[in-house]
């Protein structure tokens, strides 16, 4: 008998039963088992040479998810009472803004309907009235299945001495874009979308201009965690011949995502866009053949990776997704921010990203769209 007052809860002491699901949501998706047997390899220090390796010069894994990496990203680039100004197509434009105005700088967007994008135009017109130091820009917005164009907005935002920040977690590896070609100057992705490693780690890149610009700043960034002249050092990003200390960070994630890079590099970035075109093109076709809409009007901006599917006149989108969980044990979800009970939205990154799995996934829409209630109202 425990002397203890408090008993360990009785689910501790029982193996935790994890169920085997498609994941065909926005995110997280399935993690292919060569990734998940990288995160098993024997421990390293946080601080043993073999654990970071880079070559660019600031260009390193943010120790946590994709929204790390975004408050990283702004919380550098960004000083109180700078301007920024946002592009805001969905929630991640939403959330952007907000982290902005939390650091007391003046934050001012551009706004365009969910499923639209912006002209590179509109975007000229608001640098000129604006001046921001900051353009922030997603590039696939998985909260609306929009895939945003890049070309010329770099030539834009320096044209107006800004720095360009993207956002790319949704799309990196699943839809070209070129970070030196197109003038990016800051951009991030996460580990768990189409790169198919574990959530919790966060690729992000600084170009030559952004590091001038962070490395020379007049006030700290309110973050100690997300500090980037603690992180460049951490990582060996900035040529001083001694690391320190800052925090531990998740090495065996840091294995999964090397793994996850791998299996990009083996594939080629190439064919990683063709193939996920092509299976998108695939779905997309399936779904107006069963008269379902497709939210993203103009063919060229959507999103390969997220598709968003109009919600089903007279259903209850939580049925219907409910119910294919529980017969298919296939995620999908539904809408989110500005999208929210619009929207079905179906992922299919990386490994995920297949023609059998859209069959599965038509299959499973076809079988609910029979079976769950449809509202004569």
């Amino acid at each position: 008998m425990s002397s203890l007052s408090v008993l360990p809860p009785e689910c501790l002491l029982q193996p935790f039963p994890v169920p085997q699901r498609l994941m065909l949501g926005p995110g997280p998706s399935n993690v292919p088992a060569r990734i998940i047997a990288a995160g098993a390899q024997p421990m390293l220090g946080h601080l043993h040479a073999e654990t970071i390796e880079t070559r660019n010069r600031v260009t390193l894994a943010v120790s946590g998810p994709g929204h790390a990496a975004m408050e990283c990203a702004i919380f550098n680039s960004l000083e109180p009472g700078e301007s920024i100004l946002i592009a805001v197509n969905g929630i991640w434009g939403e959330r952007a803004a907000e982290i902005a105005e939390r650091i007391g700088a003046k934050v001012n967007t551009v706004v365009t309907s969910a499923g639209g994008y912006f002209t590179n135009e509109e975007i000229e017109q608001a640098l000129d009235k604006y001046r921001p130091v900051v353009f922030f820009l997603t590039h696939g917005e998985s909260s609306t299945g929009v895939v945003h164009p890049i070309d010329g907005i770099g030539d834009l935002c320096h044209k107006y001495n800004c720095l360009f920040l993207v956002d790319s977690v949704a799309a990196l590896g699943g839809t070209p874009i070129c970070m030196d070609e197109q003038g990016i100057d800051i951009m991030y992705t996460g580990s768990q979308k189409v790169l198919n490693a574990p959530p919790g780690t966060a690729p992000i890149s600084f170009s030559e201009r952004a590091c001038q610009k962070i490395f020379n700043r007049r006030t700290k960034p309110i973050s100690y965690f997300l500090d980037m002249s603690w992180l460049a050092n951490y990582w060996g990003c900035d040529d001083k011949p001694v690391r320190a200390y800052h925090h531990t960070g998740p090495v065996s994630s840091f294995y999964g995502l090397r793994e996850s890079l791998a299996i990009l590099a083996e594939t080629g970035l190439e064919n990683s866009w063709k193939r996920h075109k092509e299976v998108a093109e695939y779905f997309h076709k399936g779904l107006e053949e069963m008269g379902l809409k497709l939210f993203v009007q103009e063919k060229k901006a959507r999103l390969p990776t997220v598709t968003t599917i109009v919600a089903p006149p007279g259903y209850d989108w939580r049925e219907i997704t409910g119910y294919i969980m529980k017969t298919f044990n296939i995620e999908i979800s539904g809408g989110l921010g500005p999208s929210a009970g619009m929207v079905l939205r179906v992922g299919l990154m990386g490994c995920n990203s297949s023609k059998a799995n859209v069959d599965k996934v038509l299959e499973a829409l076809a079988d609910a769209l029979k079976h769950c209630h449809k509202s004569r109202v």
